[in-house]
C-alpha cells in the first residue's frame, strides 16, 4: 500500500494537482468553465478533483456513498478556505438533482459499480441543457487495473496483472500474502465489476441516451506525473483502435459524453 492510500490529505492534494493541470484543460476543450458553471462529481471521495473547480468560482457538489470520505472532503475544503457542498448518499437516491449541472465528473468510479447500465442511464437526467459528462476509468486488463496497489502486501501491491488470475487462485494468493478479509472482499468486488473499453462503449450504445464526443486513451496516466514523476503519454491512435488488445496498455480512458436530444 502506498503512502497516499493511508494519508488522505496527501491523496486529496495529489488529485487536486492532477485535476488542475489535466482534467480542467481537457474539459475546457468541450465546455466553458466559469463562475456560472455548476459541477457535480459522483464518487467524489475526499473531494480533491473538485477543489480547483471551486477555486475557479464554480459551484461544486460532491456525492459519495462513503460517509468517512465526505467528512474528510468537508474538512479539507474548510482547511483550504474553499466552498463546496458534499452529500453522503447513493446516487440512485438523488432525484432532486435532476437537470441542474453543466458538468458531471465520474473519475475512476464506473469500474466499482455493478449496476453499470442503470448508472449510465441515470446520468443525463442530472445534466442541464448542453451539459457534458467527463468519464474516466482504468481499462481492466492494464497492469494494475484491479487496484491491487491498495493492498498492504508489498508483493501483491507491486505485482502487475495479478488481478487477471482466475478467481480461486487470486483469492488464494491474496490470503497467502496476508490480506485481511475486508481487502480480499474489495479486490474480488473490483474483479466482479471490472470495466473494459469495449464493455463501456457497448453499454453506451445499448442504452442510447448519450453520444461519445471524445475518447482519449492514456499509456501513461496523467495522475502518474503527480504520483511517480512520469510525463503523461497518450496511446497512439493506431494502437488505440485495436479492440481488446488496447486494454492491456491503456492505464486511463478519458471520455466526454453528451446527452442525446
Amino acid at each position: 500500500m502506498q503512502e497516499r492510500h493511508k494519508n488522505r490529505r496527501l491523496y486529496f492534494n495529489e488529485l487536486a494537482q492532477t485535476s488542475r493541470k489535466y482534467f480542467i484543460p481537457y474539459i475546457k476543450q468541450f465546455k466553458h468553465l466559469g463562475e456560472d458553471c455548476r459541477i457535480l462529481e459522483i464518487g467524489c471521495g475526499d473531494g480533491g478533483n473538485l477543489l480547483p473547480f471551486s477555486q475557479m468560482g464554480c459551484y461544486t457538489l460532491g456525492v459519495d456513498i462513503a460517509e468517512g470520505r465526505i467528512a474528510d472532503a468537508r474538512k479539507f475544503f474548510r482547511d483550504c478556505n474553499a466552498t463546496g457542498d458534499f452529500i453522503a448518499s447513493n446516487v440512485f437516491l438523488l432525484e432532486e438533482l435532476h437537470g441542474t449541472f453543466d458538468i458531471i465528473i465520474c473519475h475512476d468510479v464506473i469500474e466499482h459499480i455493478s449496476e453499470k447500465q442503470r448508472f449510465l442511464s441515470l446520468l443525463p437526467q442530472f445534466l442541464a441543457k448542453d451539459g457534458i459528462i467527463f468519464m474516466s476509468f482504468p481499462a481492466w486488463h492494464m497492469p494494475f487495473g484491479g487496484h491491487q496497489q491498495i493492498c498492504r502486501s508489498k508483493v501483491i501491491s507491486h505485482l502487475p496483472f495479478v488481478h487477471l488470475f482466475p478467481n480461486a487462485l487470486y483469492r488464494l494468493l491474496l490470503k497467502a500474502c496476508g490480506e485481511n478479509d475486508g481487502c480480499i472482499k474489495e479486490m474480488m468486488s473490483i474483479k466482479e465489476t471490472r470495466t473494459s473499453i469495449e464493455l463501456f462503449e457497448h453499454l453506451l450504445k445499448s442504452i442510447g441516451n448519450m453520444t461519445i464526443t471524445d475518447r482519449t486513451l492514456w499509456f501513461i496516466n496523467p495522475h502518474y506525473e503527480t504520483k511517480f514523476g512520469w510525463h503523461p503519454l497518450q496511446v497512439p491512435e493506431c494502437l488505440g483502435g485495436i479492440p481488446y488488445v488496447r486494454n492491456f496498455y491503456t492505464t486511463s480512458c478519458f471520455y466526454v459524453l453528451n446527452r442525446k436530444e
